[in-house]
């Protein structure tokens, strides 16, 4: 089987990997990482060409790690120089699988390595970048479906030629400050409309910020069947959120009323609204479509279950 060795960029340096096989992604490759005095090619040459593993080499693709500086013919470190600590080594790990496009592995590690491929699954870097990222912008139903947003998606932020930085941001909010909204004392002093998918990864979240927030200048609006970016899967039902949103702030007669109609013309929501006698607004509103559009009294506090 064809061999092929590559030098791999990574946050906290250069790996030497050697790859054989035929690259498949279909399937897992098998990712090995060697002991402390060896080599990948030392450690597991021997194993992997012995003449029953062959059945597994050949469905499979190996993926050999060297540890930093411990390839063959490797130039010596100055003196002085500090090497990466497990922990850091183990952070380089997915950098080589988002390099050959692999999400998933199985793990074959020998004494040092053993310990490295430990630290690489115990410390959640188990998926490549863009995996996680994917989890926080698709919720599971998606991700099972594997739709053609999530596909492209993938795709889109695996070969982004700008991965690092795209990685230090999603480091940076990953250590975010909570907002401290309460209602009482601190929330914010303006319209708010808060959009979240009923399938949204965040849903729990956005409920619970939405607690939070002051009901006479906020409206929250759950979109029924939609994931994590409904201002994709469910454009149509947002705009029309928005323009009551806006209508709401007083803008609406900078809109024709015809842009107000999409969706009471659909025949498979409906649209309830609760008001007092006097005209005054009830602290939250239900909106599923299907009352004439226009005709919804708009107001900023208001609560919408939006659903086709």
């Amino acid at each position: 089987f064809s061999e092929c060795e590559h030098s791999v960029e990574t946050p906290h340096g250069v790996l030497h990997v050697t790859l054989h096989g035929t690259r498949t992604t279909r399937r897992p490759a098998i990712l090995t990482f060697h002991d402390v005095g060896l080599d990948g090619k030392s450690c597991f040459s021997p194993l992997f060409k012995f003449d029953e593993m062959q059945e597994i080499v050949k469905n499979f693709t190996l993926i050999h790690i060297d540890a930093p500086g411990q390839e063959e013919g490797a130039a010596a470190y100055p003196t002085g120089f500090q090497y990466p600590s497990m922990d850091t080594v183990a952070e380089m790990i997915p950098s080589v699988l988002q390099f050959f496009n692999f999400r998933t592995v199985i793990g074959v590690g020998v004494g040092a390595g053993a310990y490295v491929l430990s630290k690489f699954t115990l410390t959640s870097v188990t998926s490549s970048l863009s995996e996680q990222i994917l989890t926080h912008l698709f919720s599971q139903e998606e991700l099972s479906a594997n739709t053609e947003l999530v596909q492209a998606h993938r795709d889109r932020i695996s070969k982004a030629s700008n991965l690092i930085n795209v990685e230090l941001l999603w480091k940076t909010y990953n250590s975010r400050r909570d907002l401290n909204i309460d209602r009482s004392s601190c929330t914010f002093k303006c319209p708010v409309m808060l959009v979240v998918g009923d399938q949204a990864p965040y849903e729990d979240a956005a409920v619970e910020c939405n607690s939070k927030m002051d009901p006479t200048t906020t409206s929250f609006l759950k979109m029924a069947d939609a994931g994590g970016l409904p201002q994709l899967t469910q454009p149509a039902k947002l705009t029309e959120a928005f323009k009551y949103f806006i209508q709401g702030m007083g803008y609406s007669k900078w809109m024709a009323s015809s842009c107000m109609t999409r969706l009471s013309r659909s025949r498979t929501t409906s649209l309830s609204s609760s008001y007092s006698m006097d005209g005054s607004r009830s602290r939250s509103r239900t909106l599923s479509q299907g009352s004439q559009g226009g005709q919804m009294p708009p107001s900023p506090s208001q609560t919408m279950e939006v659903s086709c």
